[in-house]
């Protein structure tokens, strides 16, 4: 009986977090789920049931933009994790100044998204762009970033990887730093040198850092618009077009639940994606 006086006493430490919770995530999404099958606007609604996910799939820009979304996703988490990991590596190693090459590392994740999309959108202009100005001085010359369909996405995912790497360095200094120092010395008495150490000790041994890195670089790179929409607003025509980007139109076009529709849509795509995802990470972390 004690026990269970205990049991339920404990519950309620819960409850202040529970309807915290409900109230700013449960409970818009299941209002947001209702306005999806309806027409409406600031003042009044009216059931139209399928009629706004008829038309948003039969947007002309859908398929293109969930290509790009899943592309956008897909290079930014996979390049945080490459180069997230070897500054990880470099700057939890004996090298000088390790606290002000980590913190400069960090800084650009404190930075503004907007204000960040706004510099290098300046930086990659063609004709007066730093970033072409510099590779002139070697004779290359440089494309236009932003204007071309071929390199306008990439372009962006470069500058989103560039701005969230060092979120990516943290989480994996934090994983490096935990492991125990004596896998480091068996593998020196060994006769091992660095890339033993890297491929049989930190690789393994960092994966639970990996995951994270991968579920939060992949969870904002399916959600990502501030930056592409500050860059290129979705352009130029369809080429940098994300589905966030294609609903935040519908909502200027006065669109409301069309839009709503497309937000139930990409909550269902990253859940469909994420939660198998972190299942699977799980599974592999109890393997550890």
């Amino acid at each position: 009986m004690r026990g269970t006086t205990q049991r339920r006493y404990s519950y309620w430490f819960y409850a202040p977090a529970g309807v915290v919770y409900g109230v700013i995530f449960v409970l818009p999404t299941l209002i947001s789920f209702y306005f999806a099958f309806t027409r409406w606007d600031l003042f009044e609604s009216e059931w139209i049931g399928l009629d706004n996910f008829r038309q948003f799939f039969s947007e002309q820009s859908l398929r293109s933009s969930l290509v790009n979304t899943l592309v956008y996703a897909v290079t930014t988490s996979g390049l945080k994790v490459v180069l997230g990991m070897l500054l990880a590596i470099v700057l939890t190693s004996s090298i000088r100044l390790k606290g002000l090459l980590r913190a400069l590392t960090f800084f650009p994740v404190l930075v503004s998204t907007v204000a960040v999309g706004i510099t290098f959108s300046v930086l990659l202009q063609p004709d007066f762009g730093i970033v072409n100005a510099a590779l002139a001085k070697v004779g290359i010359t440089g494309p236009d970033w932003l204007g071309d369909p071929d390199t306008a996405l990439l372009s962006v995912a470069a500058v989103d990887v560039w701005k969230g790497v060092g979120l990516a360095t943290v989480i994996y200094i934090a994983g490096i730093l935990s492991i125990p120092r004596d896998y480091y010395e068996a593998v020196e008495v060994d006769g091992g040198g660095a890339w033993t150490q890297f491929w049989n000790v930190t690789l393994p041994l960092a994966r639970p850092a990996t995951f994270t890195v991968i579920l939060l670089s992949f969870i904002g790179g399916l959600r990502s618009f501030d930056l592409i929409w500050t860059m290129t607003g979705g352009g130029p025509g369809f080429a940098s077009d994300t589905i966030a980007s294609v609903i935040y139109k519908q909502y200027q076009a006065g669109f409301y639940g069309l839009a709503t529709a497309g937000n139930v849509v990409l909550f269902l795509l990253v859940s469909a994606i994420v939660f198998p995802l972190a299942r699977f990470f799980s599974s592999r972390e109890v393997d550890l």
